[in-house]
């Protein structure tokens, strides 16, 4: 009993006061164009400088159009369940509050600690991708330099110690500490330089476009050059979705707009329409810049570097060069302000939950900002960007991301048909529930016609339940059709045991589905709220599934000793000293508050 006791221990949830969900120790200082901004910055970065030439030349051809196209769809879909919890909880940390207040302490702890894996790793390769390029434009001095004196022959650490990187992130983590507003104007400035840059990519380029570039025929691609069968669509289908698979990563960052919660003015509105808005500004760019590129040269003569100046070499404008690098510079400038933004506040966010430890909660009563947390995570990602080789660390700062993105999208499906979407200690809160409709309460016995035909008109124990479980059991499903389909890719061209199991496997995902679909939502009012639940989050949860299991297994291997330090942590501190806890919390949030009738006169009390 004991051992059950503490297992539902894991479970235990935040629990929110109604007045209380406003309230913060950080400043409210962030307007909608500082959060679309740092959205934007933090996203449109090297998905426009590098990964549409590599994407074109090897994967899509033209046809990359089109496979921005559906990462920014399936991106949307991620976002839209972002911007529903911003509406719902204004509360710094993202995801890891979300899910802490949804699904519980143990399944939040791992998001949140996945989330600082992400943006650590995220911060350390911006660093070291700003110091190459930068490496780059006085030939190489500092790597050439390093790489004689401090070789490091060390299996999985760099070649030598970027210092130059390290730096870049200690800089950007004093600014930080200065003040959040300061942060997102240096992120806006260099944000607004880089859009302006890509615009004059854009335009500029399309005076040299030439619609043939992309109707080329298979006979006139080089014998020496792999590219497809010519046409729009040089390399099939498969090509396509291959290719919006690793155009689904440009599209992430997105996210470190819902870590301001407690920071941006008007969140429960600010915060949902950045993130929709950055959604589709990335987009149009994205898709703008991919459309003049490919139709400015031949796919196959891409540079898979640096597709933009070499493009325009090709056109005779070599000086445009000099643009784009300025426009490189400041594009990896916001995406890095962009990564490590977040990263002290989700640290902030579980210090304050006591799940890490209280002394990173503290918030400077000048600068109103996380300073221990922003130190720390300063520190843990100078450190990486210094000596880690960040080619594997890449990957598994993709698990993170997309751990983050299902759960969420599973959290929007629960929190949509519980009684109460949130567990507020408001006893005032007025309830929007009609006795008349708890017939549920008090059915004698459950009927299988439940499922498709519920007996109330709004959510109830019953119904919640319902959902709950068939919510888990579709994921389960998701998994098994997930690991089927990426597993047996090889056999689909024929029909096997593969094609029969994702048939069977699909029928009953959309059997459970139904049944989801068929239960009463929440009618509470939101400022925003995803349409067509539980489509819409369910079909970007299983994505993000199907995209974690395309990883390698020494990704896995190296998420697991993560994590493996992580439960350490959890277990040695986090779980003991959690704010969630009954004997800690009831004697602050659950005293009653006497009535002015039931006290002995107020003159008496001495």
């Amino acid at each position: 009993m004991g051992l059950l006791f503490h297992l539902s221990k894991l479970f235990r949830k935040k629990v929110l006061k109604e007045e209380d969900i406003g309230k913060t120790k950080l400043a409210r200082v962030l307007s909608l164009v500082d959060l679309t901004l740092l959205g934007v910055g933090s996203t449109l970065g090297a998905g426009a400088y590098v990964l549409s030439g590599d994407v074109a030349r090897k994967t899509a051809g033209p046809a990359i159009v089109v496979s921005f196209f559906i990462a920014a769809v399936v991106s949307i879909l991620a976002g839209l369940c972002y911007a529903e919890f911003g509406a719902r909880v204004p509360r710094t940390g993202s995801a890891y509050v979300y899910s802490y207040i949804t699904v519980g302490e143990f399944i939040a702890f791992i998001i949140g600690w996945n989330l600082i894996l992400e943006y650590a790793i995220g911060t350390a390769s911006v660093a070291r991708a700003w110091s190459a390029n930068f490496d780059s434009l006085i030939d190489y001095k500092i790597s050439h330099a390093l790489n004689s004196s401090l070789h490091m022959h060390v299996p999985n650490l760099a070649e030598f110690p970027d210092f130059f990187a390290l730096g870049l992130t200690l800089l950007l983590t004093v600014l930080l500490i200065l003040g959040v507003k300061q942060s997102a104007t240096f992120n806006s400035i260099f944000t607004v330089i880089n859009l302006l840059v890509l615009l004059y990519f854009m335009i500029c380029g399309f005076f040299k476009c030439d619609p043939k570039n992309w109707k080329i025929h298979k006979d006139d691609i080089p014998g020496d050059v792999e590219g497809g069968k010519g046409g729009f669509m040089p390399f099939g289908l498969s090509g396509v979705l291959s290719g919006a698979a690793t155009c689904f990563y440009g599209f992430v960052g997105f996210d470190c707009i819902a870590t301001t919660g407690e920071e941006a003015k008007n969140p429960e509105k600010s915060i949902p329409i950045s993130i929709i808005v950055s959604l589709l500004i990335v987009f149009i760019f994205y898709f703008g810049v991919s459309a003049v590129l490919t139709m400015m040269a031949p796919y196959y003569t891409l540079d898979s570097g640096a597709p933009l100046p070499k493009v325009f070499a090709l056109a005779g404008w070599p000086f445009a060069k000099y643009v784009i690098a300025v426009g490189a510079v400041c594009a990896l400038t916001a995406s890095l302000i962009g990564a490590i933004f977040p990263l002290p506040r989700v640290v902030y966010a579980m210090a304050e939950d006591r799940l890490l430890f209280a002394f990173l909660a503290k918030v400077s009563d000048k600068l109103k900002t996380p300073i221990y947390a922003t130190i720390a995570t300063g520190l843990l990602s100078g450190i990486t960007a210094l000596i880690f080789d960040l080619t594997e660390l890449v990957n598994m700062m993709s698990i993170g991301t997309l751990l983050a993105y299902a759960f969420v999208a599973k959290c929007v499906v629960i929190l949509r048909y519980k009684v109460n979407a949130f567990e507020t200690e408001d006893l005032n809160r007025p309830s929007s529930i009609n006795s008349d409709d708890h017939v549920a309460f008090i059915t004698p016995r459950f009927t299988f016609k439940e499922l498709f035909y519920p007996l109330s008109t709004i959510p109830t124990k019953r119904t919640e339940k319902i959902v709950l479980i068939c919510s888990g059991l579709l994921s389960l499903f998701i998994i098994f059709l997930n690991v089927d389909l990426v597993y047996g890719e090889n056999d689909l061209n024929k029909f096997s045991w593969v094609t029969g199991f994702l048939a069977i496997f699909a029928i009953i995902c959309v059997g459970l589905g139904i049944i989801i679909w068929c239960q009463p939502q929440s009618p509470d009012k939101l400022p925003f709220k995803v349409p067509l639940v539980p489509l819409f989050p369910e079909l970007s949860a299983a994505i993000n599934i199907y995209l974690m299991l395309k990883l390698p297994i020494s990704t896995w291997v190296r998420f697991a000793v993560w994590m493996t330090i992580g439960f350490i942590l959890y277990f040695g501190y986090g779980f003991w000293h959690s704010m969630a806890r009954d004997d800690r919390r009831r004697p602050h949030h659950y005293s009653p508050i006497p009535k002015e009738e039931d006290c002995p006169d107020y003159d008496d009390i001495s």
